[in-house]
């Protein structure tokens, strides 16, 4: 069984697409295939590898809603590993007990998201061990990791608050920088993957990376935000568009909405990382006037962004139609 929709759990989620906003195919539409075609899912080395994805929802409390939102998408979901403390959908703040949306006419975003690691287990530690594929040294949850093999790929999504060198967790010690780097090194010692991308939501989160994120990792990242500003919040009271009338918070990240939106309205097996990383730029710094945004930066190995998102996100047969993102088509 599969995970419906995509990957990308979402700490922000990405049902968010509602209202007049394409979300089928028309009959005529449909692609055919013949079952002696290859599946598009092969990479270019004609080798079909596991997509993982590490979806971290790294804040506690209600005034952080706008951090917990996980998205799914096609994954299988023994593939995706779910950090989330949990405390919000039930939150006695919360006017919509039980569903949590992301976008003023979305729908619930938390039903059915698995939760592997939550409360008191959403630990630093854990998160290393998960991602080195440790399962003796995780401690409580579902106890699953990322057992990743040479020719498999890892998405991760952070999302929480953050400062100079620093990434929060809602239970101590906080995610440092250098013993985060240490954490992708050995990762990389391991050749237990192929290619890892990495979308990190914090304020200062380009602090995580700026000076120390080596190159030879077979690593690409993107950050909310550069080295010394604050990232910021959209969706809010008093925005346009706001969120219903009874929220009082934040529905989502601008980051994290940024690429969570624009996943679900592209054919993701056409639109490459570049391009994604590209209109995410231009969205989160408020179209380049940066008021109420931030720079998104980008660190490690370049030539990941050739690739197509597919391959980290996963695919929604109902964007097959969709318009591609032509956002810098054919630059380097």
């Amino acid at each position: 069984m599969t995970v419906p929709t995509l990957l990308l759990l979402v700490l922000l989620c990405f049902d968010v697409i509602g209202g007049g906003r394409a979300s089928r195919l028309e009959r005529w539409e449909s692609a055919i295939r013949m079952p002696t075609q290859k599946d598009e899912a092969e990479d270019v080395d004609g080798e079909l590898g596991t997509r993982w994805a590490v979806l971290v929802a790294g804040s506690s409390g209600y005034g952080n809603y706008r951090h917990q939102l996980l998205r799914k998408g096609g994954l299988k979901e023994e593939n995706i590993v779910v950090f989330m403390y949990d405390d919000i959908a039930n939150n006695e703040l919360n006017p919509r007990p039980g569903i949590i949306i992301n976008h003023p006419q979305g729908d619930d975003l938390y039903a059915g998201v698995p939760k592997d690691y939550t409360g008191e287990l959403v630990t630093a530690e854990n998160l290393y061990a998960v991602l080195l594929g440790k399962k003796d040294a995780v401690k409580g949850g579902s106890g699953k990791v990322v057992d990743s093999k040479p020719n498999d790929r890892i998405f991760l999504y952070y999302s929480d608050h953050g400062g100079p060198g620093v990434l929060g967790m809602p239970n101590m010690p906080f995610l440092y920088a250098m013993d985060f780097i240490e954490v992708l090194k050995k990762k990389h010692a391991s050749g237990t993957y192929k290619e890892m991308v990495l979308y990190i939501e914090a304020c200062e989160s380009g602090s995580i990376f700026e000076g120390i994120m080596p190159q030879d990792l077979n690593v690409y990242v993107t950050t909310a935000s550069n080295a010394q500003e604050s990232s910021f919040g959209t969706y809010c009271p008093g925005m346009e568009p706001s969120p219903p009338p009874e929220y009082i918070t934040c529905l989502g990240d601008l980051y994290s909405v940024a690429w969570m939106e624009d996943s679900e309205t592209h054919n993701l097996k056409k639109e490459t990382v570049k391009q994604q990383f590209q209109s995410v730029k231009e969205r989160t710094s408020n179209f380049n006037n940066y008021n109420i945004g931030s720079h998104v930066m980008e660190y490690g190995n370049g030539s990941i962004k050739a690739e197509k998102l597919y391959l980290y996100q996963g695919f929604d047969p109902a964007t097959m139609n969709f318009p591609p993102n032509t956002l810098n088509n054919g630059l380097p």
